[in-house]
């Protein structure tokens, strides 16, 4: 009889060959369901927040034309406007960054490739939202 080759990993391993219909032991939390279930609500809530950005930006009043540094930082000084181009940073950083981790976990096969992708992302990302909260809280202020 062949010994059936397995991959070093625990989630690439198949279920048990004696009894193959036999759920797999659950371990761990539902972190993939959560994440799932994050990427739909905030598709749907980024789809709302960029329509809304877009016709308020571009069809309200004289459109683009009226846009500048004075007009962003007269927005920004507005508790609403800052909320809701936060919510919009924030949650286009965080459902990207989701998209870009399931990619690093679909194609990378080491896990120290996986492991460095995944610290160079969070990286970036803390980067990203740490200086775009800072422009929408503080710009135009003296």
């Amino acid at each position: 009889m062949t010994e059936v080759k397995t991959l070093g990993t625990e989630y690439d391993r198949p279920a048990s060959l004696d009894n193959p219909r036999s759920p797999r032991a659950h371990k761990g939390g539902n972190f993939e369901k959560y994440a799932w279930m994050f990427m739909r609500f905030s598709g749907i809530a980024l789809i709302i927040l960029t329509f809304g950005h877009m016709f308020i930006m571009l069809m309200v009043d004289d459109g683009v034309h009226r846009i500048d540094a004075g007009f962003v930082a007269d927005r920004w000084k507005q508790p609403f406007w800052q909320v809701w181009d936060l919510f919009m940073l924030w949650l286009a950083e965080i459902h990207g960054a989701n998209g870009v981790r399931t990619i690093i976990a679909d194609y990378s096969r080491k896990d120290s490739t996986r492991f460095w992708l995944n610290v160079l992302l969070g990286l970036s990302m803390i980067l990203i939202l740490v200086m775009g909260t800072y422009a929408i809280l503080t710009f135009g202020r003296s």
